[in-house]
């Protein structure tokens, strides 16, 4: 744990801090506001002292009452890995600021936040759905999302068709289990 990078965050932003620096091992996590997200940000890569140069993952989370975005960040100046949580996104319009601005790799991080969780991420220049299809009207990370043939809801008490082993058709007991061993 660096605690001298600690206190250099709580001295920058401990009033835009929505809770306490947490270290654990090699991690430090922030937790900010949407609103607070650029300000931040710049800081965290522009400043000398933290030069967080390196934005190693962007993601998505759905808590179940609020939509948060994760960053994690890298610099030369500590050991530690940084953790931004950018928390409290309303559920129902969820928008953030696009960090391409200072990191063009963010750009497909965000569009897949976008597509798998509905995470508006404003200025981001080709923010539209990379996994679904275009016209898909739905966003699976949510906790919200439901599929017809969830096992947990299913008719078949949890065991889906395509999880039930078969026997090749027309096939005789003595053919499927010298198939197997000859494998």
């Amino acid at each position: 744990m660096d605690r001298a990078l600690r206190r250099r965050l709580e001295a920058r932003f401990g009033d835009v801090l929505s809770g306490p620096v947490r270290q654990r091992h090699d991690e430090t996590e922030i937790r900010i506001g949407p609103a607070d997200l650029t300000v931040v940000m710049r800081a965290l890569h522009d400043e000398p002292d933290l030069r967080f140069r390196f934005l190693a993952d962007l993601a998505g989370v759905d808590s179940g009452s609020a939509m948060q975005v994760v960053y994690h960040l890298w610099s030369e100046t500590t050991p530690d890995w940084l953790r931004v949580i950018a928390d409290n996104l309303p559920r129902d319009d969820a928008r953030i600021p696009s960090v391409t601005f200072l990191w063009k790799g963010a750009e497909w991080m965000e569009r897949e936040a976008y597509d798998m969780f509905g995470i508006t991420f404003e200025g981001n220049r080709d923010l539209r759905r990379i996994y679904m299809p275009p016209d898909y009207t739905s966003f699976p990370l949510r906790k919200d999302f439901f599929l017809a043939d969830d096992a947990a809801r299913s008719p078949g008490a949890g065991v889906r068709h395509m999880e039930r082993t078969h026997s090749p058709r027309n096939a005789t007991p003595a053919a499927v289990v010298r198939q197997a061993k000859g494998a």
